[in-house]
């Protein structure tokens, strides 16, 4: 079971309601594996859980990380637990022996995709014991949810013109890459191989169900 691609399972009631908890154990009951994708370090309090789970089905634990420093995380994503914060979870967690991993990204544009940026979170993936790394250089944006963008873009970063520079480079596209992705691309993916970092996707994926046996499933 995957969870956390378009909401949170660690959303603010989380920790009072424990539906997500509950749904775990579910899940453990019933043998299936999960996938969990939060911004929240609430994902570290049922690390129990998520190696119960393990003990008979893939688990893949990953938490999304887009600055490496609070100080820009507190500006980008002023709701969810810092960065520091979400990397002590995933450390918590590998030390559990849990396959934990980063996802990078929406990494935006103009504020986010420099080299710094990007090496500093992959570095300090492998310093927390996170297994991979999962980027996108880049964002998506919408109609309605470019407007609201923007606006938070002026108030955040005042007299930027980050606002007209997105504007102008990416009009109305919905993939907005960053201009550098090409070479934020070759050093980031020189970085992780030198570290031992997953970065593919079909690499995490053949990672963390290794000894699980055959996931395909049989009607014979």
């Amino acid at each position: 079971m995957g969870t956390g691609a378009m909401c949170d399972p660690y959303n603010p009631f989380e920790e009072q309601e424990q539906l997500t908890w509950h749904s775990l154990e579910l899940l453990d009951a019933f043998e299936f594996g999960v996938h969990a994708l939060t911004k929240s370090s609430l994902i570290a309090r049922d690390a129990d859980i998520f190696c119960s789970i393990a003990e008979h089905s893939p688990v893949l634990c990953q938490v999304t990380v887009t600055a490496a420093e609070d100080s820009l995380s507190a500006l980008v994503e002023p709701n969810v637990s810092r960065t520091s914060e979400r990397l002590e979870a995933i450390e918590e967690m590998s030390e559990s022996g849990l396959f934990t991993g980063i996802v990078m990204t929406p990494l935006l544009p103009f504020i986010e995709d420099t080299e710094e940026n990007i090496l500093g979170i992959v570095r300090r993936a492998k310093e927390c014991g996170a297994r991979s790394v999962y980027p996108m250089f880049g964002l998506t944006m919408r109609g309605g949810q470019r407007e609201y963008f923007y606006k938070k873009l002026e108030e955040n970063f005042p007299n930027s013109g980050l606002a007209e520079r997105y504007a102008k480079t990416y009009g109305d596209r919905y993939v907005c890459n960053s201009p550098h992705i090409k070479r934020l691309w070759k050093v980031f993916t020189e970085e992780c191989q030198k570290l031992g970092l997953a970065y593919e996707m079909r690499d995490i994926t053949a990672s963390y169900k290794l000894g699980y046996g055959d996931s395909q499933l049989s009607f014979f």
